[in-house]
């Protein structure tokens, strides 16, 4: 039996309706699957973002604290080296006034004399030879010439051997020493420095751990005493 116009149209429209609704749901399948998609690479990405904002963030505060510990190290050595330098100032103020004192002494004819007599018999003993040379200041000739006279006979009776001394008055020592004596053996290459300032270097070396711990008590990043 034919179908008549009517019931094709019909068929045609059911088929139709049919499609569109197909088509209708495979879109919405696509739309919700492409959103979900969507959501989880939002997610992935929002995620990545925020690790690697945390990693910078992680990064800037380790720089920070990097930062802080060297500025606090600077500054800390900086004050230490204040401290150390306050403290080199004064042990050379120390300094200075010993030499002063010194200087003082070298003025007093009577207590000079004496010093220079024991600086002298000393540089004798130490080289302990038959010639040699003293050297001073221009200003202390005469005293340094009696201290000799005075030690060549001691010399000679203590070590049992002559000795010829004589002033080098070609070289003195500066004037701007405190005093004292330099004593050479007779070609010039062994001496022996008797210079007050000479005595109060190596005395200011040999105590100078005493004084600092005089002065500022023990170290305490010392292990071992002398």
């Amino acid at each position: 039996m034919a179908l008549s116009d009517a019931d094709v149209q019909k068929q045609i429209k059911h088929m139709m309706a049919f499609i569109e609704q197909e088509a209708s749901e495979k879109a919405e399948e696509i739309e919700a699957k492409a959103e979900e998609e969507f959501n989880i690479e939002k997610g992935r990405l929002v995620q990545t973002q925020r690790v690697k904002i945390m990693e910078y963030y992680e990064k800037k505060e380790k720089q920070i604290d990097q930062q802080k510990k060297i500025q606090m190290s600077n500054l800390l050595n900086q004050a230490r080296l204040k401290v150390l330098k306050s403290r080199d100032d004064m042990i050379a103020e120390l300094l200075d006034e010993a030499r002063s004192r010194l200087a003082d002494i070298a003025k007093d004819p009577s207590r000079y004399s004496t010093l220079l007599e024991g600086l002298v018999l000393q540089g004798f003993y130490q080289l302990l030879e038959p010639k040699v040379t003293v050297r001073c200041r221009e200003q202390d000739v005469a005293l340094v010439q009696a201290a000799i006279d005075t030690n060549i006979p001691i010399y000679k009776d203590t070590v049992n051997s002559n000795i010829v001394v004589r002033i080098d008055k070609d070289r003195f020592l500066s004037p701007d020493i405190s005093g004292g004596v330099e004593v050479y053996n007779d070609n010039g290459k062994i001496k022996v420095a008797n210079t007050l300032d000479s005595r109060l270097n190596l005395i200011a070396q040999q105590m100078m751990p005493e004084v600092r711990q005089t002065l500022y008590g023990p170290n305490p990043n010392r292990k071992f005493m002398d």
